[in-house]
């Protein structure tokens, strides 16, 4: 018998070691794509203003000699003022890549001061990057200069002031009892008073700058020729050619910190000692740099530099260190010079070398120094304090000099100290001292009038001549007119120098007149003396006329007669009037002449509101530019337009066809690009066209096969349109385009869209949109897309048809005649109406009923087919 076997049962193991393969390989793989995407680098932008020196695939980045990026791709950006450079940088730099991060292109540059950039020339130009703080950030402009101070650099910055550049230059050394220690790296215009010179210690010298420091400059070479002799300096050959700065240290002073700042004089010798004061004077006449300041015959100082301010002149002087013991705040300086008279000649060597600044010490040494101190124009008076001055105030010199005599009853009293003018430079200043016997005859009705060496006065009389001595006619004379009060003149009391008796009169009797002032945009062709009118009657005169630059108009102040005052409390307005005015009509030509005074000097007249009217206080203080502005109470504006609109004055402006103002002047900007229109807003409109948001355009006739739009403007020229505006926020100054927006007119519950083509074709703004031959809408506008490979075309679809058109609708174009020419179907040629041949013109068809899912959002983008297809002629939905 056969025995069989028990069959052997083999456990199966769990896990192969032939599956180790294909993980570790997943693993690999996984780890592989992982540092690639890590170290693939960061793309950022920089904006360049030109690319020069750049380019693609070749300029590197490098921060500090090591390369952390390069050039990827360099495009033109939209506004056409520079390149973007596109960099791909390495990974490891994006944590430096933040908002204050500068870049710069390195290029090798030399100079008198060296070479910049070698590296450079060798390895060709690359993008340097220096790291700085902020938030992340991709895009960067590029710095025009490298930075001052580069990280890396040690050592300390400082700036020093400076009137004018002189040979300095960046590069220019910085010496140290003639060691080179640092150098210019930058300068810069401070307002236009002074130079901001940045200069950079190096590190091991920045002990060197104390907070107490003087910079002076020892560029080129400096001779210094005077009688005494002449006097050549330099520093070294490098300050020669290329300038340069030293500075002076005190060991026991604290160094200076990075940003101090300094004063930069001209010379060693104005930078050391001596102790710097301020002179005022109203001219520098005999004063010039290095006029000596004298004291009992020694030179104790000198003058270093003067400029002009607002009240005259200003003189920096220094005194010799050993002098500085001599100045107290009650010194006094006066100017001398050589005194040639009949009885000789005082101080002759002072006509060759020049007028001397003598000096008086004063006694009080306990009050601090002044400011400045005031150089007089002669020798002190012991008597001064017991003499009466006076100050005196004229629209114009009435040929009255310094050292003029002042008399009463044409015996001598006094004398004029100084003519010049006012602070505001608006009238002439006179001043007066009297001498201590005469202060008396002062009153305070007092006023003075200038003496004629020569007076004619011809009448049917005769003739009277009379003649003055001959000091009168070489420096005139002031004469005193005491008046009636008994009332001494207050102190300090500004009195008027009248050209005569009669203006005194004049003047005096013009204190019973009431003022006013008025604004007007313009000079309104009047001044001084010009009659003002109520009813042809002239109840006041013009008292001045003030340009004012903080608001860019004039000040007109009136006079009016005290009888006419009542006229002033009822609403009122004010208009100037034209010499001749001419008024044309179909009934006849009406001509006004203005009466002779008003036409020579120009007229303001006076005209009294209806009681109904509301005049604002602002419309009582402003001059209108005629009679029919000033009753409706008109609003001034000023409009921006191209220096090519062809809008003159008289044009109208108009909302909608209705007048609502007028423009007054159109003049030519000093850019040459622009014009600027000032015009008027009727006051019944003003509230409504003055608003911030209003639009004013320019409507100008407009020619084509559709017709002509605006043909009244052939014949009366442009015209500006408006549209109302929303806004609580009023405006006087708008900006006019030279065509209305592309909604400007359309209603606002109209459909508006936007058809899209490949080219504008036969499209224009006008051109009508239609439904089954009846017209529905048109084009408002039409500009470039934004990437310039399509036209896109503003439309809209009246209120009543906006349900016509949905997402469904097809939109295609039916100007002129297609013509469809096959071999065997024969010519097709089709053509829409009259008005689409000439005119162009677009068809539209909708294939669904429009309802609430398929509306056509405002906005929506459409594309405008070149030719319908057969089906479209079908659709005919319900709607």
């Amino acid at each position: 018998m056969t025995q069989i076997e028990s069959p052997k049962v083999v456990k199966k193991k769990l896990f192969s070691p032939i599956w180790l393969l294909p993980i570790v390989a997943l693993a690999l793989g996984a780890w592989l794509g992982i540092k690639s995407i890590k170290e693939s680098g960061v793309e950022i932008q920089i904006h360049f203003p030109s690319a020069t020196g750049i380019d693609v695939g070749k300029t590197l980045v490098k921060y500090q000699g090591l390369t952390v990026g390069k050039v990827k791709d360099i495009g033109i950006d939209e506004d056409l003022k520079g390149v973007n450079v596109k960099v791909m940088m390495d990974y490891r730099a994006k944590p430096f890549l933040n908002k204050e991060t500068l870049f710069w292109l390195v290029t090798p540059k030399a100079s008198i001061t060296g070479v910049e950039g070698l590296d450079a020339l060798f390895s060709g130009n690359y993008i340097a990057i220096q790291p700085g703080k902020g938030n992340a950030s991709t895009f960067f402009e590029a710095e025009r200069q490298p930075p001052p101070m580069q990280i890396g650099s040690e050592g300390v910055m400082v700036e020093l002031t400076s009137d004018k550049l002189g040979s300095l230059d960046v590069g220019s050394p910085i010496f140290f009892r003639q060691i080179p220690v640092g150098s210019v790296v930058s300068y810069r215009l401070d307002g236009n008073q002074r130079v901001i010179i940045s200069a950079f210690i190096q590190e091991q010298y920045a002990r060197l700058v104390k907070k107490n420091s003087h910079f002076w400059n020892v560029s080129g070479v400096k001779i210094d020729a005077s009688l005494t002799g002449v006097k050549v300096s330099s520093e070294s050959l490098a300050s020669i050619l290329a300038g340069g700065v030293s500075f002076s240290s005190d060991d026991k002073a604290d160094i200076a910190k990075n940003g101090d700042i300094f004063s930069l004089y001209d010379s060693e010798t104005t930078a050391l000692g001596g102790i710097e004061i301020n002179l005022t004077m109203a001219d520098a006449n005999g004063v010039d740099k290095g006029t000596r300041i004298v004291y009992r015959g020694i030179n104790i100082g000198s003058i270093l530099s003067k400029q002009l301010t607002a009240n005259g002149v200003i003189a920096t002087a220094k005194f010799e260190p050993q002098y500085g013991s001599l100045l107290t705040n009650d010194g006094v300086f006066w100017l001398e010079g050589a005194d040639i008279s009949l009885s000789g000649i005082k101080n002759p060597e002072r006509l060759l070398t020049g007028s001397v600044i003598n000096f008086l010490p004063g006694i009080n040494t306990k009050t601090a120094m002044p400011s400045s101190f005031a150089l007089q124009a002669k020798a002190p008076d012991l008597l001064q304090s017991k003499k009466r001055f006076l100050t005196l105030t004229s629209a114009e010199n009435m040929g009255i000099s310094a050292g003029a005599e002042v008399r009463f009853k044409q015996i001598p009293i006094g004398s004029v100290l100084a003519v010049k003018l006012t602070k505001d430079l608006s009238a002439v200043e006179y001043q007066l001292e009297l001498q201590p016997e005469f202060t008396g005859l002062i009153r305070s009705d007092s006023y003075f009038v200038p003496e004629s060496a020569l007076t004619v006065k011809a009448s049917l009389d005769g003739v009277s001549v009379k003649a003055r001595d001959f000091t009168t006619l070489t420096q005139g004379a002031v004469s005193l007119i005491q008046g009636h009060s008994d009332t001494p003149l207050a102190a300090n009391s500004a009195l008027t120098l009248f050209s005569s008796v009669d203006a005194a009169t004049a003047f005096y009797d013009r204190q019973q007149q009431v003022h006013l002032t008025l604004i007007s945009q313009d000079g309104a062709d009047v001044s001084q003396g010009s009659p003002i009118y109520y009813k042809k009657m002239q109840i006041g005169t013009v008292d001045s006329v003030n340009w004012q630059s903080k608001t860019e108009d004039f000040a007109i102040k009136l006079a009016i007669d005290k009888q006419f005052q009542p006229l002033l409390k009822k609403p009122n307005v004010f208009w100037r009037n034209s010499a001749v005015d001419i008024s044309a009509s179909l009934a006849g030509i009406d001509v006004a002449v203005a009466p002779l005074q008003g036409a020579l000097k120009g007229s303001i007249s006076l005209g009294l509101l209806d009681s109904n009217d509301k005049a604002s206080n602002a419309a009582n203080l402003k001059l209108y530019e005629s009679k029919q502005l000033a009753l409706t109470q008109a609003q001034a504006i000023r409009l921006t337009l191209p220096a090519s609109s062809k809008l003159a004055a008289k044009a109208a402006i108009r909302y909608q066809g209705h007048q609502v103002g007028e423009v007054s002047q159109v003049k030519l900007n000093a850019d040459l690009n622009t014009l600027t229109a000032t015009a008027y807003l009727y006051g019944e409109y003003a509230e409504h066209f003055s608003r911030s948001d209003c639009e004013y355009h320019l409507v100008d006739a407009q020619i084509s096969l559709a017709g002509i739009k605006a043909p009244e403007t052939l014949i009366t020229g442009p015209y500006i349109g408006v549209l109302p505006g929303t806004s609580r926020q009023k405006a006087t100054q708008f900006v006019a385009n030279l065509a209305a927006s592309s909604y400007a007119n359309v209603d606002e519950d109209a459909l508006k869209f936007v058809l899209e083509d490949n080219n504008l074709g036969s499209m224009k703004v006008g051109t009508p949109i239609f439904f089954r031959g009846i017209k529905v809408g048109q084009i408002d506008g039409y500009h470039l897309s934004t990437q310039g490979n399509s036209v896109l075309m503003q439309a809209h679809i009246e209120p009543q048809y906006s349900h016509l058109v949905n997402q469904s609708s097809q939109f295609w174009d039916a100007s002129g005649i297609k013509v469809d020419v096959g071999l065997f179907s024969g010519a097709q040629i089709e053509a829409g109406s009259l008005e689409t041949l000439l005119a162009g013109g677009i068809n539209v068809a909708t294939k669904d009923t429009t309802q609430e899912g398929n509306r056509l959002a405002a906005g929506t983008v459409l594309i405008l087919q070149h030719k319908a297809e057969n089906a479209w002629l079908e659709w005919a939905p319900a709607q």
